[in-house]
């Protein structure tokens, strides 16, 4: 993996992270930690954007995320574990595969 899709993925986990702040920060500590979130997040993205076609990054970026909050929605907070979300989430992510593979050979 080179290093713009490396960024997407860490930007992505990062987006995780301040979904689930916003959601649930109770202290100023939580809401600092969520706006440094944010911040790394965009930065990632707007970085690797100025490589990768921009489009396909954004995708990447908002369905690994997409999938991430609601996997960590599971595991962590127990909200019930339904097929559909599973189904729903797999189709998203071919989705985004399919978008990489198709724009791979564009990149700068």
């Amino acid at each position: 993996m080179n290093k713009e899709w490396m960024k997407i993925f860490i930007a992505a986990i990062f987006e995780v992270g301040w979904v689930i702040g916003l959601k649930h920060a109770e202290s100023l500590t939580h809401w600092t930690a969520t706006v440094i979130a944010i911040y790394i997040s965009f930065h990632l993205l707007i970085a690797s954007g100025k490589k990768l076609p921009v489009g396909t990054a954004y995708a990447v970026f908002t369905g690994l995320g997409t999938a991430g909050t609601v996997a960590a929605e599971v595991l962590i907070f127990g909200v019930p574990f339904q097929w559909l979300k599973l189904f729903l989430i797999t189709l998203l992510l071919s989705g985004v595969v399919g978008l990489k593979l198709v724009s791979e050979g564009k990149e700068a």
